[in-house]
This record gives structure tokens, sequence and C-alpha cells, in this order.
């Protein structure tokens, strides 16, 4: 499958992989495969969100999770593992999320998948999957990004 992703496709999974890194997390989710995505100006737009916003905002749900199971984490700053591994391992979302990709893609008969058709592909997941989560704290309208993205095509 990754034969078929365009550098800002590539770009964007190895992006993901370097915020996975940077919040302490052993594997990459969906919910960093959508911070990396917002770094795109044109993506963000789409979804009327920044990549500053996101973040924090993946970091407040981090706080109210680790709070819901009697941790005290008071200034909670995610730290990243001491040495990222260059192989680092997708969540069952991830994956699905990726292979939505295709089909994205393949709707559109583009040869090739973009980080359009990642950020696509997230905004069908659905919660209690990371991006889908991370998107309804986000206040996203997932139609009207969705509208907006294919308008990009």
């Amino acid at each position: 499958m990754f034969e078929t992703l365009t550098q800002s496709a590539r770009t964007t999974v190895e992006d993901a992989r370097h915020e996975a890194a940077r919040r302490g997390d052993r594997r990459l989710g969906t919910d960093h495969l959508l911070l990396a995505l917002l770094h795109e100006e044109e993506l963000a737009r789409a979804v009327g969100v920044d990549a500053t916003s996101a973040a924090e905002a993946a970091d407040q749900l981090d706080r109210d999770a680790l709070t819901a199971i009697g941790l005290d984490v008071g200034t909670f700053c995610p730290t990243a593992h001491a040495a990222a591994s260059k192989r680092v391992p997708l969540t069952a979302g991830a994956k699905a999320a990726l292979q939505q990709t295709l089909v994205s893609a393949a709707a559109e008969k583009a040869r090739t998948v973009t980080s359009r058709h990642i950020l696509l592909a997230l905004l069908d997941r659905r919660e209690p999957d990371s991006a889908a989560t991370l998107l309804t704290a986000l206040a996203v309208d997932r139609h009207a990004a969705r509208d907006r993205l294919i308008a990009l095509a």
C-alpha cells in the first residue's frame, strides 16, 4: 500500500511517527495522523482547526483520561521516549484508516493516495477511535470538512 502514497502522504506518516514519539506513545495512532495532517495549511483550513489547537486538545484528552483513572497529573506534559524507533507500529485503527485511503482514492479514480485521502479516511472514523475523539473535542463539523476536502480534488 505504501507504494501508492504521494510524497505528501509519506511525509504525513513520517510526521505522525514523530508526533507519536513526541507524545511518548509506543504506537502510531489515528490521532497522530490527524495531528500531522493539520500541519498542512490547506487541510487545516478545510477542517477548521489549526495544528496548535489540536495538539492542545489532544494533551487535554490525555490529562482527562489520566484523571479519570485517579492519577494526579498536575501540569502534565507528555515525555518522549529517549530513543524513538524508526519503526513505530501502527494501531489497528491507523492501519484501517490507511487502508481506507485506498477506497477514497479509488472512488476518485486517483492513481495515488494523497494526504487529503488520509484526512478523508480519518473523518469517517467513529469513537472510541482516537482521531474521532479528538475531532469531537475540537467540535469539527465532519460533513462540512468532508465537503471542503472533496472540493479540493
